[in-house]
This record gives C-alpha cells, structure tokens and sequence, in this order.
C-alpha cells in the first residue's frame, strides 16, 4: 500500500484563511446596516434613561391650554384678519 501525501504547506493555508475571512459586499452592507441600528439603539436607550431620571424637563413649560385661554382673551386678534 502506498500513501498518498498532500502537500498543505504555508502557500495554501494562506490562501485558505484569505479566502474564509472575506466578506461580501451584502455581506459588508449587512452589518454596515446592524452597526448602524445598534448605535441609534443605544441613543435611544440613553435618551430613554435621561427623560426616566428627569421627566419633567423634557416637558414645555407652557401647555396648550394656556394658548387656548390668551386666544380667548383676545391676544391673537389678528388670526381672525
């Protein structure tokens, strides 16, 4: 019986991890796309826990109903001309 041997020198091996770790331009796209989701996550998720530890500044400190009454009063005359 005869052995047959491959020869799996450095040459090959290099071209073997070169060619397993490209990627594709989908591929590329793809997780240019997820980076991009988890950053706007991740904003989202801060700007979540600022408005959680404080509501309240988040809020206008006028209301419409203040608008409603100084339209009553007569201080918006000129959105009826």
């Amino acid at each position: 019986m005869s052995s047959i041997h491959h020869s799996n020198g450095p040459a090959s091996m290099s071209v073997n991890k070169v060619s397993a770790f490209s990627l594709t331009l989908e591929q590329k796209t793809g997780f240019a796309f997820v980076g991009i989701l988890c950053i706007f996550l991740g904003l989202l998720i801060i700007r979540c826990f600022k408005i959680l530890l404080d509501p309240y500044s988040s809020m206008p400190s006028s209301t419409w109903e203040d608008e409603v009454e100084e339209f009553d009063k007569g201080t918006f005359e000129y959105a009826l001309a």
